[in-house]
């Protein structure tokens, strides 16, 4: 068994009864290139079959410690009951993109269920492009962005011919054998001495950097951190950044809103070229310019920049294929409080090569370090009273939204010899947050998945269209 990491649990700690904590992709394939031009649900079923023994994490189950005395385990089953994880539906008549985010706000608003491997796959026919999509999800606890893109290389090809998959050894047993309730009450018991160790561990270098984590928003933690940094030589100066509140900084409901789109990469690398920024920065001044109309659009701009989260991964090579989450948190101005596109984009580029610097001499295991201060008994209701404290009265969000741009490959890809055509990201929303952003570049594109809750944003979708309206007024 694998026991999951603080940070791990942190994502399962989120949720409620509104709040979900999965993650997905929205995969646009071309049946034409597969042999015999069949791609459907028995391809993507036969597909996963075959590769599901170097696919651990499709295999976890999650094993709760009884009483909360420590943090869940992962139990490697197996068999993966497929007829249960894979599913199959058609879009109506004429099965346009509005029908298609439709379902998948529908489905990533719904939880998964805890007693099985925490993922769902569906695939859905009847899109008007004659394409056929693919839709993941899959619990965050269990992978991030990097480790996220380790399970789609696996099910990947590069040509549709396909590749060779090893056979798995007849004595090679894949399965965890099922933990009783007496052996996880015993591993609970054992792992309660090692929490005030990790917790002495971690005081060092997470107190002089509290205010780069979600427990920043408390009072007193930037003056802790700020006393705590001058003391220390771990401490990382922070820029002063307080996030203003706008429509989409409350409580969010159970429902989603979701809207896909794509833009060419060569006009965002044009813009990078004329401005003397990087693509990146491109990304996130063209997000703001879009987020400013909306707010502008619904009377609801404040006076001051917004601020965005902006998750970047820690993971080293030695770390790759070990799965879980290796991130931090990053805090950056986004300038919605500047009209003048090309000025807004070069106060981003001068933000974001400010947080670059402060990334490299962050702690990596700054957000580990941090939730190591909270015993796992009472660490769920302490990470649901974080989100909480940033929608009350006195609180506020640490961030306004997620803004999060992923460079992918530049040659085609292949899905059980179907062309992979576009990759939409679909991500999380949260109490205080209720607005994300994340985009993939793929074969010259650059795929935009945008989630907002469904009561803050019900007109969302505008903002492709901003979008493409903001990156042309920066190559004008």
């Amino acid at each position: 068994m694998r026991q999951l990491t603080s940070l791990d649990a942190q994502f399962l700690a989120l949720e409620n009864s509104r709040q979900t904590g999965h993650v997905g992709s929205l995969a646009m394939l071309d049946a034409a290139t597969a042999p015999d031009g069949e791609f459907g649900y028995r391809e993507v079923t036969r597909l996963i079959e075959e590769r599901a023994p170097q696919l651990p994490p499709l295999r976890w189950r999650l094993a709760e410690v009884p009483l909360g005395l420590d943090h869940p385990y992962w139990v490697e089953e197996a068999e993966i009951d497929l007829g249960y994880h894979i599913r199959e539906m058609a879009l109506a008549s004429p099965g346009n993109d509005e029908q298609l985010a439709d379902q998948v706000a529908r489905i990533m608003s719904r939880p998964l269920d805890r007693a099985r491997p925490l993922w769902e796959l569906y695939v859905i026919e009847g899109h008007e492009s004659g394409l056929v999509c693919v839709l993941t999800k899959i619990h965050h606890a269990v992978i991030d962005g990097l480790s996220g893109a380790e399970i789609m290389a696996l099910l990947l090809d590069l040509t549709p011919e396909g590749r060779e998959i090893p056979p798995v050894s007849e004595d090679e047993d894949l399965a965890d054998p099922p933990p009783t309730g007496l052996q996880m009450f015993t591993l609970g018991m054992l792992g309660l001495p090692r929490y005030p160790v990790r917790m002495l561990r971690a005081l060092p270098k997470a107190i002089p950097n509290l205010e780069d984590t979600p427990f920043g928003i408390f009072p007193g933690a930037g003056t802790l951190s700020k006393i705590a940094g001058k003391l220390s030589r771990d401490g990382v100066e922070r820029p002063d950044l307080t996030a203003p509140k706008t429509v989409f900084n409350g409580r969010v409901s159970p429902h989603r809103r979701f809207v896909f789109g794509q833009l060419p990469l060569s006009e965002f690398k044009a813009a990078k070229n004329n401005h003397g920024a990087t693509v990146n920065d491109v990304v996130v001044a063209v997000c703001a310019g879009a987020v400013r109309r909306w707010l502008i659009e619904h009377d609801d701009l404040p006076e001051t920049p917004l601020v965005a989260q902006v998750p970047v991964s820690v993971r080293t090579g030695e770390q790759f294929g070990t799965f879980g989450n290796r991130i931090l948190l990053m805090a950056a101005p986004l300038f919605t409080d500047e009209p003048d596109p090309v000025e807004r984009l070069r106060k981003t580029h001068e933000a974001l090569a400010e947080m670059k610097d402060r990334h490299r001499a962050l702690p990596a295991e700054l957000l580990q370090d941090a939730n190591n201060f909270i015993p796992p008994a009472v660490f769920a209701r302490a990470a649901r009273l974080t989100f909480g404290f940033s929608t009350s009265r006195p609180g506020r969000p640490t961030w306004n939204l997620v803004i999060s741009n992923v460079p992918g490959p530049q040659f085609p890809l292949y899905m059980a010899g179907a062309r992979l055509e576009a990759n939409y990201p679909v991500s999380v929303i949260t109490d205080g947050m209720g607005l994300n952003i994340t985009v993939m570049s793929y074969m010259g594109h650059m795929d935009f998945g945008i989630v907002a809750d469904r009561d803050q944003m019900p007109d969302v979708e505008v903002l492709m269209g901003y979008l493409r309206e903001e990156l042309e007024a920066l190559e004008q």
